[in-house]
């Protein structure tokens, strides 16, 4: 007996058909924008070489003028001077070939403009790297530079030689670390708290701007319970807020504080982590981390407490935009304190 077809409808047959343009469409542009970008590599690297092969600086200077000219009337706006000193500055801030045929499957071209600017080697890769593995899009990566996210990760505070290694296994390996996840400050403005509060409208407040909050936080975060029971020894014990980090592979457990950090934080929060590492964790998961978010810190306790040996991270937040110049300064201040640290171990 003969089988007799099922016919697809009409809309499910279009939605179908649909997605197959929508994802060749997708995929020629995405192709279209890593070859113009490579293009532009390959145009500033070549005018570099010109250059580098003339002694005089003036024939150097006329050389970028006269044939920045041609190119524009030739093929458009894209090939004015301006243009062609950002391909120059890209080939020479990123010289290796093969690292930028990886970065531009990710980054368009205007990704790269934003970069540009940025004087640091370091800041560079980082901004580059946390591009590529959260998928910022061009405005997010302008808000996350403005907002100084290197200077306030964990990572940004170690010695050169630890940043470019964590930075080159996230490049070769795909590899994130605890430092390049947690930040100090965070922060918290989107929550719209006024001068006074408790630390249940903290908590309400990021709850109800849950999505927010976890763009702060950083991508991979996954909300997974608030008010989180412990029961040891009889005694009911409630952890804030935990989260799981999908890349690290670890619950992190987030305790909420009003005031600045004091001592005794740290016992109640290795007793939580304790707690969750005894009965939450599953198979191929790693040891669970701790966030206590303070209004303010006491750095001098943090450092005495060598609370990086715990699992346990102590960070600021700001409910209101902080100055540049502030935060400048808090920076500063975090970078010196870490530098004695180390010399001293």
């Amino acid at each position: 007996m003969r089988k007799i077809k099922k016919k697809i409808p009409d809309q499910l047959l279009f939605t179908e058909i649909s997605r197959l343009i929508e994802q060749s469409r997708h995929h020629v542009a995405a192709t279209v924008n890593s070859t113009l970008t490579f293009l532009n590599w390959k145009i500033g690297q070549r005018i570099n070489i010109e250059i580098l092969q003339t002694t005089r600086a003036e024939y150097g200077k006329q050389i970028v003028a006269t044939v920045s000219r041609q190119l524009e009337v030739q093929y458009g706006k894209g090939f004015d001077e301006k243009n062609v000193r950002r391909m120059m500055q890209f080939a020479s801030i990123f010289p290796n070939e093969e690292i930028v045929v990886s970065m531009i499957r990710q980054l368009s071209w205007t990704h790269i403009i934003a970069l540009l600017p940025l004087k640091d080697l370091l800041q560079r890769e980082f901004y580059s790297e946390m591009c590529r593995v959260e998928k910022w899009s061009v405005r997010t990566l302008r808000e996350k530079i403005d907002s100084m996210l290197f200077e306030r990760t964990a990572v940004s505070k170690k010695p050169k030689q630890l940043i470019t290694q964590e930075l080159k296994e996230l490049r070769e390996e795909d590899k994130l670390t605890p430092d390049l996840v947690f930040r100090n400050p965070y922060f918290l403005s989107f929550l719209g708290l006024k001068d006074t509060y408790s630390e249940k409208n903290l908590e309400d407040a990021i709850l109800r701007e849950l999505e927010n909050f976890i763009l702060e936080l950083g991508q991979g975060f996954t909300f997974v319970e608030r008010q989180k029971r412990m029961i040891i020894d009889g005694e009911d014990y409630k952890l804030d807020l935990l989260f799981y980090h999908r890349k690290l592979k670890r619950l992190i457990a987030i305790d909420l504080k009003l005031g600045k950090f004091k001592a005794e934080y740290k016992s109640k929060m290795e007793l939580y982590l304790s707690w969750l590492e005894k009965n939450e964790i599953e198979t191929g998961e790693k040891t669970p981390l701790g966030l206590i978010l303070c209004a303010e810190g006491n750095r001098e306790q943090v450092e005495l407490l060598q609370l990086e040996k715990s699992g346990i991270k102590v960070a600021e937040y700001f409910t209101g935009l902080p100055s540049k110049k502030l935060l400048q300064e808090k920076l500063h201040e975090a970078l010196e304190i870490t530098k004695k640290r180390m010399e001293n171990n």
